[in-house]
């Protein structure tokens, strides 16, 4: 099987580069030099994307930055309150790298320090919409997690529990959470797309190639993930073992769905960004899909 090298972001996703070039980023700073994550606003007016170099914004059919430090996030993740990241603070800013895990609670202004400062930096780390719960892959151990591996609180970590993950097959690249169910979590891995309902004590694959992207309908009644096999594919499944639908995708030459977002304001706009740092919004369900970045530059 063709597995696939994400230069961009958190891991190595091995071989789609030898058939998925994934961009590097060039030398001037444009709009995403890398792609860590994709979330509406809560109100929906924004499409928030955590690049390299701070938040980029698209509203009103324009891009723009967040003001504030151009901070490195990884793992972005946001909730209908709160935003929660990790990564590395930006050249200058005097805090702590990595930053281990954070919660903005003014849309990225300001940020408060959960834990694991200077200890952990979360590159695969997602959250439910309606809950605290917060999910993370630690590839090492810390202070709180004394394995690596699948962990998850749902006190902003105040208390870490580890989950033994039966069931998967490869590291992931992807976590979702379900936007009700704290305890409900699906997983994309080089070997499939895996979905829990015991908060990832026991996984059963649903999708059985490779996983990109993994993502909760805000319904709370389905999920899409992102998958590749001999080309990117986009597909959205009923929970527990319903019927499962595959959406046609724009031309993705050499690259893949690597997020998935849903506007809450509006549930039949969602978003993609993929590993070649193109992002498309489609207004019907994913029926189209109209882009607005291609290769990290905004249209």
């Amino acid at each position: 099987m063709n597995h696939l090298r994400e230069t961009n972001m958190h891991y190595a996703i091995a071989a789609l580069l030898a058939a998925l070039t994934i961009a590097t980023a060039p030398a001037r700073a444009d709009l995403l030099t890398h792609v860590h994550g994709l979330a509406y606003s809560a109100d929906g007016k924004r499409l928030i994307i955590p690049s390299h170099h701070g938040l980029a914004i698209y509203e009103n059919g324009k891009w723009s930055k967040a003001p504030g430090p151009e901070h490195d996030y990884m793992g972005f993740s946001a909730t209908a309150k709160d935003i929660y990241s990790s990564g590395h603070p930006a050249a200058g800013s005097g805090l702590v790298n990595p930053f281990g895990l954070l919660r903005s609670k003014d849309g990225g202004k300001t940020w408060d320090k959960l834990g694991l400062e200077g200890e952990s930096d979360f590159h695969v780390m997602a959250t439910g919409w309606h809950t605290n719960a917060v999910y993370v892959w630690n590839p090492v151990p810390n202070s709180r997690m004394k394995q690596p591996g699948l962990h998850y609180t749902f006190n902003d970590g105040f208390v870490w529990n580890r989950a033994s993950a039966q069931g998967i097959e490869g590291n992931p690249y992807a976590i979702a959470v379900h936007p009700d169910d704290p305890k409900s979590v699906a997983l994309a891995t080089p070997n499939g797309v895996f979905e829990s309902s015991d908060a990832g004590e026991s996984f059963a694959k649903i999708g059985p190639t490779q996983g990109t992207a993994v993502f909760f309908d805000l319904d709370g009644s389905h999920l899409w993930y992102g998958s590749y096999d001999t080309e990117p594919r986009l597909t959205r499944a009923r929970l527990k073992g319903g019927p499962v639908a595959q959406f046609k995708l724009p031309p993705l030459t050499k690259d893949a769905v690597s997020f998935i977002a849903q506007n809450p304001a509006r549930r039949d706009e969602y978003a993609i960004a993929t590993f070649n740092r193109n992002v498309y919004i489609s207004k019907d369900a994913g029926k189209t899909w109209t882009p607005i970045a291609e290769r990290g530059e905004g249209k």
